[in-house]
C-alpha cells in the first residue's frame, strides 16, 4: 500500500498567512503531538498563528465561528484553520455523535464562510491507533492538516489574485 504524499510543495500563495489552530485538549499527550506536528508545518511557512484550546473536538466548529467572527469584527481575519483534536471509541454511541458531528461542523464551516479548515481531528479505535496517528515520526497528522489548511489558502489566494 503507497504511503501519504507529503512533498515539500513550494507555493507562496500561502507564505505569512494568518492561522487559527483550535485544539482540543481532551487527551493532553495526543493533543501536543498534533500541535507539534502543525507548528511545524506552520512555521516553516512562516503563517502568522493564533491558538486557541477548547476541552473536546464537538466544541471545536463552535470556538472557530466564534473566532472568525471576533477577527472580522476587529479587520484582521484568519486566512485559513486547522483543528485539531482526537475522538477514541469508548462502549457507547458518543464517539459517533462527536466524530461525526465535528466533521460535519468543520465542513459546513468551511463551505458557507468560505475559510480554509485542514482537519486534524483524528478518529481512532485505540489510543495506540491516536498516538501513532499524532506523533509526527509516524503518519504525523497534524501536520497533515496543517499542509491540508495551507494548500486549501494557496488556491484562495491564488484564485483571488494575491
Amino acid at each position: 500500500m503507497a504511503g501519504p504524499r507529503r512533498g515539500k510543495r513550494e507555493d507562496g500563495h500561502a507564505k505569512g498567512a494568518r492561522i487559527l489552530i483550535v485544539e482540543a485538549r481532551y487527551y493532553d499527550d495526543i493533543a501536543d503531538a498534533l500541535l507539534a506536528g502543525a507548528m511545524k508545518v506552520l512555521e516553516a511557512a512562516r503563517a502568522e498563528i493564533d491558538r486557541i484550546s477548547v476541552p473536546g473536538s464537538l466544541e471545536i466548529p463552535a470556538a472557530i465561528a466564534i473566532a472568525l467572527d471576533a477577527a472580522q469584527r476587529k479587520g484582521r481575519p484568519y486566512d485559513g484553520v486547522v483543528a485539531l483534536g482526537c475522538v477514541i471509541r469508548g462502549d457507547t454511541i458518543h464517539f459517533e455523535i462527536v466524530s461525526h458531528e465535528s466533521a460535519r461542523g468543520l465542513m459546513d464551516l468551511s463551505i458557507a464562510r468560505g475559510v480554509p479548515i485542514g482537519n486534524g481531528i483524528v478518529t481512532v479505535n485505540t489510543e495506540v491507533q491516536a498516538i501513532a496517528r499524532a506523533q509526527m515520526e509516524e503518519q504525523d497528522k497534524g501536520g497533515d492538516a496543517a499542509r491540508a489548511a495551507l494548500a486549501l489558502v494557496a488556491i484562495k489566494h491564488r484564485l483571488a489574485g494575491k
